[in-house]
């Protein structure tokens, strides 16, 4: 007859670790069942009793205890080497898989799918997505960029990121911008309403009605925003515009504009007109950098609840369409918060740069 094995020893810290552990609702499943299972063997319970308890096999629970015994809480929740899981496909395919992907292409292809890489290197499509989403790979999607050529961008980038971080007393930062030829249309057919087990149908051709050109400035410390629709944008129209947020804003602000290198903002008619109102101060973005100019993050969130869905019979009605959301806005506006310094954008554009040397 077998003796009974002894409880397993434990000190009353190694016991405040293991009890946390057991009742863990998020952690490791093997962890938490070996830290009971160790408890149970400090209780002098006996290998088959926790092994039926926790619905493992005898010998994990006896070699758990050993383990312990030899190592205590420093590797409590390695599996050591030989054991668990194997590997169903060999390293060497799993690195075949990466190259491929980050270095070639399929023939007469722009791109790699589940598919067409598992039938080039003779794995199931399964196998390849898990290894892409081990590492973070998504072929199928490709992002946008440019970086700026402009010869100042250095000393552009820093004066308005200096204005969002740290803006002057006395005084309003707007950015501004137009968003321009926004098309009032109108669907060929009536839309369906959305039911159970199927969202909302449109048609997807449409009838064009005409334009207009939304001017916007954005508040940056209220995020409220002052526009104005107009049918072109002339530097008449932009004129017209600063003499809107010359009468909307206190006279006793100055204001900093942040805008774009449109040609219309340096119209020498818009000079004048500055020289003659000395509170405004206009900041320009680097060229090819529309994504430094907060107010294209508002003109995003209007196309997405306003625009792009909507159904418009004039450009009067798209007009309304638009000053009803902006006076929706500007009931309960929320800004949006800058946080990245210069310094962090110029080492970004920076390793940019390096990365396009190698390619070219």
């Amino acid at each position: 007859m077998r003796n009974p094995v002894p409880a397993l020893e434990i000190s009353d810290g190694q016991r405040v670790v293991l009890e946390s552990l057991a009742r863990s609702q998020s952690g490791a499943h093997r962890e938490v069942v070996r830290a009971k299972a160790l408890l149970m063997a400090a209780e002098g319970m006996a290998n088959t009793a926790i092994a039926q308890a926790l619905s493992v096999s005898p010998g994990s629970v006896a070699n758990w205890r050993v383990r312990f015994a030899e190592d205590g809480m420093a590797r409590l929740g390695e599996v050591r080497k030989g054991r668990g899981r194997k590997p169903s496909i060999p390293q060497e395919k799993i690195e075949e898989i990466v190259d491929l992907t980050q270095n070639y292409r399929p023939k007469g292809e722009t791109h790699w799918s589940c598919r067409t890489m598992a039938e080039y290197v003779g794995v199931s499509k399964d196998t390849v997505q898990r290894v892409w989403s081990a590492r973070g790979l998504k072929p199928h999607r490709v992002e946008t960029f440019k970086l700026s050529n402009d010869p100042r961008f250095e000393d552009k980038l820093v004066d308005v990121v200096g204005l969002y971080l740290n803006p002057p007393e006395r005084a309003i930062v707007l950015c501004a911008d137009e968003k321009s030829s926004v098309q009032a249309l109108d669907r060929t057919q009536a839309s369906l309403p959305m039911i159970k087990g199927r969202g909302e149908t449109m048609t997807h051709d449409y009838k064009r009605h005409g334009t207009t050109t939304l001017f916007a400035a954005l508040d940056v410390l209220t995020g409220k925003v002052i526009g104005q629709c107009l049918p072109r944008h002339r530097h008449q129209e932009f004129l017209r515009f600063l003499r809107t947020i010359d009468r909307e804003v206190p006279k006793d602000l100055e204001i900093h504009l942040i805008l774009d290198n449109y040609a219309t903002h340096k119209h020498e008619k818009v000079r004048a007109w500055l020289d003659k109102h000395p509170r405004f101060h206009l900041h320009f973005t680097p060229t090819s950098s529309s994504w430094l100019n907060l107010v294209e993050r508002w003109f995003r969130e209007l196309t997405d609840k306003a625009l792009r869905r909507g159904v418009f019979h004039s450009v009067p009605h798209l007009i309304v369409s638009i000053e009803e959301y902006l006076d929706a806005h500007n009931e309960s506006p929320r800004p949006y918060e800058w946080t990245a310094t210069a310094e962090s954008i110029l080492a970004k554009v920076a390793r940019g740069r390096v990365a396009l040397e190698k390619i070219s």
